[in-house]
């Protein structure tokens, strides 16, 4: 049985939340190591559209139920935040391709779970990543990867970049 202490700073931080970051919830309780915060798909672009990322769909579409639309739904807050360092400390153009959507790999770190995101391959991005990460080695898939100082995780699958977020890289 929880402690009333343990209650009421689950209801404090509950409440800090809501007034620093509105639209985002927190999930898991305050002794929860492992708790994510997830946001909206309306959060989520305004964050993007803050520091001039871009994000596109094969369908034009933002449903998370349908393979060939961009959905930022239940995203982690830290990934959203990662994705706004990279832009933010390489200065290049960034453009999303993949969010939280249905049909990609499945497991604990996937896009479904809010983890990760795809990024268009450009040039700029693309050399700020093999010039700034560790080398890593190929994944089992074979796409190479690096690794950020903060862990994340770049790998490159040949027309684009598969971003694993564990934090939000430094913000």
């Amino acid at each position: 049985m929880k402690s009333v202490k343990a209650l009421k700073l689950r209801s404090v931080l509950t409440a800090l939340t809501l007034v620093v970051a509105p639209g985002v919830a927190v999930l898991g309780t305050a002794g929860d190591a492992f708790a994510v915060t997830k946001i909206s798909h309306a959060t989520a672009t305004s964050m993007f559209r803050d520091v001039g990322i871009t994000w596109s769909s094969s369908g034009n579409c933002s449903n998370r139920n349908i393979s060939t639309c961009t959905s930022f739904e239940q995203l982690n807050l830290a990934t959203a935040q990662g994705a706004q360092t990279l832009k933010r400390a390489s200065g290049c153009a960034l453009n999303i391709t993949g969010g939280t959507e249905t049909g990609h790999a499945s497991g604990t770190y996937s896009h479904w779970n809010g983890y990760k995101l795809d990024f268009s391959k450009y040039t700029c991005v693309g050399n700020y990543i093999k010039n700034n990460f560790t080398y890593i080695g190929v994944r089992g898939d074979g796409a190479p990867q690096w690794r950020s100082g903060s862990g994340n995780i770049y790998a490159d699958e040949g027309n684009h970049w598969d971003v694993l977020y564990y934090n939000c890289g430094g913000c």
